[in-house]
């Protein structure tokens, strides 16, 4: 057995079986027992119908797990090539199996012995990619790639960079705007205490919201773009490879808000987002990533603390659009209702995990370390 690494294809790992444990349960409603056994599914005879879509889907919604738990067991567990697919592939068995049981107390979910066959099959290749990764010596220039740019307790905001671009594909009111969620739990927690004695306790808003104006919404997609520039910049020591990362973060996060915005009115709209504001607010995002390349990582966490805060309180001083909502609906009750649970929750809870990470870091003692260039 090999040595073990700090890797954060663990974390990445979790956080992929949550998304898939809440992909595939959605919409938790209408439990009920249909009297027959969970794994009765497993000898039924073959469906009659399928599509092309959904063997691919299947296929590729288990291949990344694969590939994140083979890599944990080969850098973190110290696990040999084939053990660790096989390891990977049955904690992957294991998962969709309790899944597609579960899914047979759901009304809207059918349990299904070919999507299970499909879920294993995509995570053996997933795995089976992760070896011939470490193989070819990819992970190791990884990891080497790793250990030049980045600090060594790099791993927890690695994981919150990598899940960030997945997080913007669920639409946001305010491009980059992770985290408005003040509006929706006012009104789920109204309707959670309907007819109760509770429903007084509840904090009501004397001021109704009013949409952000043109500077705020500006304000907004800079704060939005600024936020993983300073994660970034609180791991990255030389200022010249944080203005490459800057540079990738900007390009990344708008390519996966066109995506979304693809995704949620078709192709032709994805740029229909990119308004006056919202390139004003790019370009003073980068402007100001600029000016803030030699500011030291305890500097950068502190300033990256600030900026969510305002961030999120602005966000969630404003209300969602009526178009907006019928966009949610569409993502939620139409055909994204599965790929809904994979990105809704990222782009609710991510700036909130960023938010506890930072007050991490700057909780903490750090040596001084000098910025290169």
């Amino acid at each position: 057995m090999g040595a073990t690494r700090k890797t954060s294809a663990w974390p990445l790992a979790l956080s992929y079986v949550a998304l898939i444990v809440y992909a595939s349960l959605y919409p938790f409603e209408g439990w009920r027992d249909q009297g027959i056994a969970p794994w009765a599914f497993l000898p039924a005879p073959l469906p009659k119908y399928w599509t092309g879509f959904d063997v691919a889907a299947n296929l590729a919604g288990y291949g990344p797990l694969g590939v994140l738990l083979a890599l944990s067991a080969m850098r973190r567990g110290g696990w040999t090539g084939v053990r660790a697919v096989t390891l990977a592939t049955l904690a992957a068995l294991s998962l969709s199996l309790s899944m597609e049981m579960l899914q047979s107390y759901l009304p809207s979910r059918v349990a299904s012995n070919v999507d299970l066959a499909l879920n294993v099959l995509g995570a053996w290749l997933g795995a089976v990619l992760a070896w011939g990764l470490e193989k070819l010596g990819v992970i190791a220039r990884w990891s080497r790639f790793r250990e030049r740019w980045f600090v060594e307790d790099a791993r927890g905001a690695l994981v919150l960079l990598a899940l960030w671009p997945a997080a913007l594909l669920f639409p946001a009111a305010v491009p980059f705007g992770l985290g408005q969620v003040l509006e929706r739990v006012e009104g789920g927690l109204t309707d959670w205490l309907a007819d109760t004695p509770f429903l007084e306790w509840l904090p009501v808003r004397e001021v109704e919201l009013q949409p952000l104006v043109p500077g705020v919404e500006l304000l907004c997609v800079l704060l939005g773009v600024l936020i993983p520039v300073l994660l970034g910049y609180c791991v990255i020591r030389p200022a010249a490879r944080r203005l490459l990362f800057m540079l990738g973060v900007v390009a990344v996060g708008t390519a996966a808000t066109a995506l979304s915005a693809a995704l949620s009115w078709g192709p032709s709209h994805a740029w229909a987002w990119l308004g006056v504001a919202e390139r004003a607010g790019l370009v003073a995002g980068m402007a100001v990533g600029l000016l803030l390349l030699p500011l030291p990582r305890r500097g950068c966490a502190a300033l990256l603390l600030l900026a969510l805060v305002v961030h999120l309180s602005l966000l969630n001083q404003a209300p969602a659009s009526a178009y907006f909502a019928q966009t949610l609906q569409t993502w939620e009750q139409g055909r994204f209702i599965r790929f809904n649970g994979l990105a809704q929750w990222l782009g609710w809870l991510w700036p909130y995990a960023a938010l506890v990470y930072v007050l991490f870091r700057v909780s903490r003692s750090e040596p001084k370390t000098r910025i290169g260039a």
